[in-house]
């Protein structure tokens, strides 16, 4: 009998848990097939206290009864990057519980490497927050090769600049300054009329319970689309989220020319352009996106000669 060789990969981010298992194509041995499994609550990332508990709890329920043995698990999981620590201990506890070989790295680098299909490039995210990925060196430049920096995804206090939390924010700061005469009158203050109120009831409405980043960036598309139509305030705060988006990616790498664009932001055909044209300006060719990080996880599975190996973490 042939020895298990499905591999389970999940994407586990601080508001879902994606669990898939692959097993490889008859002909190419490649990874390409994926059979989703179910979707969980994320957790609060592995910087957090308490995060590599809550982390199990994520991802153990969800590779439960399996219908196939599995070689392997790979992991790609927020806070990974700031706390390598607790990334290992994420590799060894989940090795020891489900007795099989696991690889755990940032949610960031999965979704550069099933974007780039393991390839150096630089990876701009542009969801509710916003994050740049450059990874130089080549596929063969193992643990002492390519070189990575991460800028931005430094979380709403401190940064997802131009990101779809940063909008939102924006955008209710131009409405009340608009409401006191201190700003231009804008068609923001009616856009957010319908999901908020008037301007009296912004700050009532950002008290509400539930993740305050995920809530602002429910307003991004409010703003896109307004700036869009031309609305001058909106087209503004449009550009600067480019603006901002752009020097992030250009800063991930001072080598790779190109970008692939992931996040629900560039799912806005509008804003999409916009990036797209700020980066080829900038000198940068904007690539479409070989896979995802659940894709990216398998490739780790796969593969221990990725450029991105210094920063995956694993355990027998």
């Amino acid at each position: 009998m042939s020895s298990p060789s499905a591999v389970v990969a999940v994407d586990l981010g601080k508001s879902r848990c994606r669990v898939a298992v692959s097993e490889p194509d008859a002909v190419t041995g490649r990874r390409s097939a994926r059979r989703p499994l179910r979707h969980g609550v994320g957790a609060p990332g592995l910087a957090a206290v308490g995060g590599v508990a809550a982390a199990l709890d994520s991802i153990l329920p969800l590779t439960a009864h399996l219908d196939v043995p599995i070689s392997s698990i790979s992991v790609g999981a927020a806070g990974a990057w700031t706390a390598p620590a607790a990334a290992a201990e994420l590799a060894r506890r989940l090795a020891d519980a489900l007795g099989v070989p696991a690889a755990v790295t940032s949610d960031v680098v999965s979704a550069h490497v099933g974007a780039l299909d393991g390839d150096p490039g630089v990876l701009l995210i542009a969801g509710t927050g916003a994050a740049a990925l450059g990874v130089d060196g080549g596929v063969d430049s193992g643990l002492d090769g390519g070189r990575a920096t991460l800028v931005d995804g430094w979380g709403p206090e401190l940064g997802d600049f131009g990101s779809g939390s940063w909008l939102g924010r924006e955008a209710l700061r131009a409405v009340l300054r608009a409401s006191v005469g201190l700003g231009s009158s804008t068609d923001l203050t009616d856009a957010v009329a319908m999901p908020i109120g008037a301007p009296s009831a912004i700050h009532g409405w950002l008290a509400q319970d539930g993740p305050l980043p995920r809530r602002l960036a429910t307003l991004a598309p409010l703003v896109l689309d307004a700036a869009e139509s031309g609305d001058v305030v909106a087209a503004g705060i449009a550009a600067e989220s480019i603006r901002l988006l752009t020097a992030s990616a250009v800063a991930a790498s001072s080598s790779s020319a190109e970008v692939a664009l992931h996040g629900g932001l560039t799912e806005h055909v509008w804003f999409r352009a916009g990036i797209e044209d700020a980066l080829r300006v900038a000198g940068r060719a904007v690539i479409a996106c070989a896979g995802d990080a659940l894709d990216g996880a398998l490739l780790i599975a796969d593969r221990a000669d990725l450029p991105h190996e210094r920063f995956v973490h694993r355990a027998e």
